[in-house]
C-alpha cells in the first residue's frame, strides 16, 4: 500500500514539472502560476506545495532538465569539433549555445531570469551543471593560454561565456543594441577567432 501511495506522489511530482516546464516554454516564466498548474494537474493548489517549497523550487526543477539538454547539445557539438583549433572549437559550442536559446527561448531565459544569487544559496546540482558548462569553455582556453593561473583562466572563463551570452541575448530579443538574426553566427565567430591572436 505504502508503495503505491509513494508512486502517486512521484507520478504527481513528475507531472507538475512537465506541466510547469510546457507551460514555460510555451508563455514564459512570468506565466507559471500555482493556480493555473494545480487545474491543468488535477490538484488542490496545496499539492503543489507537499512536492515543492515554492514555485521558485519547481522551477528549478525545470531549470535543471534545461541544463541537461543545453549540456547536451553544447557537449555534441564538442565532440563534433574535436581535434580543431581550440577557437574553433570555441566556435562551435557558442554557435550551439545559440541555437539551442533560439530553439528554446523561453527556457532558456528561465536559467537566467529565477532570481537567484552567486552569494545566496544555490543548489548543489545546479552550480554543478554551470560548472559542467564552464568547463565545456576552459578546457581549449586552456589550450589557448597555458601560462594561465587557475583564477585568470576562470574569469576568462567567464568574461567569454558573458560575452557570448550577451550577443546571444541581445540578438535574439532585437535590441537595438544587437545584430538582426542572420548576422549572429557570424558575429560570435568574429569574437572568438580573435580569442589569444596577438595585435
Amino acid at each position: 500500500m505504502a508503495g503505491k501511495v509513494e508512486a502517486r506522489k512521484a507520478a504527481l511530482r513528475g507531472k507538475l514539472v512537465d506541466l510547469a516546464e510546457a507551460r514555460i516554454e510555451a508563455e514564459g516564466l512570468a506565466a507559471l502560476r500555482a493556480r493555473d498548474l494545480a487545474k491543468e494537474a488535477g490538484c488542490a493548489v496545496g499539492a503543489i506545495y507537499t512536492h515543492f517549497d515554492d514555485l521558485h523550487a519547481l522551477t528549478l526543477e525545470v531549470n535543471g532538465r534545461t541544463f541537461v539538454r543545453l549540456g547536451a547539445v553544447v557537449s555534441a557539438a564538442v565532440d563534433a569539433a574535436a581535434g580543431q583549433a581550440p577557437n574553433q572549437r570555441l566556435i562551435a559550442m557558442s554557435h550551439a549555445y545559440l541555437g539551442f536559446a533560439a530553439d528554446h527561448p523561453k527556457l532558456w531565459r528561465a536559467l537566467f531570469d529565477v532570481e537567484m544569487r552567486s552569494d545566496g544559496p544555490v543548489p548543489e546540482w545546479y552550480a554543478a551543471a554551470m560548472a559542467r558548462l564552464f568547463r565545456f569553455i576552459s578546457e581549449p582556453l586552456a589550450e589557448i593560454f597555458p601560462h594561465y593561473e587557475p583564477r585568470e583562466l576562470d574569469l576568462m572563463t567567464r568574461t567569454l561565456f558573458s560575452s557570448v551570452h550577451g550577443i546571444v541575448l541581445l540578438g535574439l530579443e532585437n535590441r537595438i543594441s544587437g545584430v538582426p538574426g542572420e548576422q549572429l553566427r557570424a558575429m560570435i565567430r568574429l569574437l572568438l577567432e580573435q580569442v589569444g591572436q596577438k595585435s
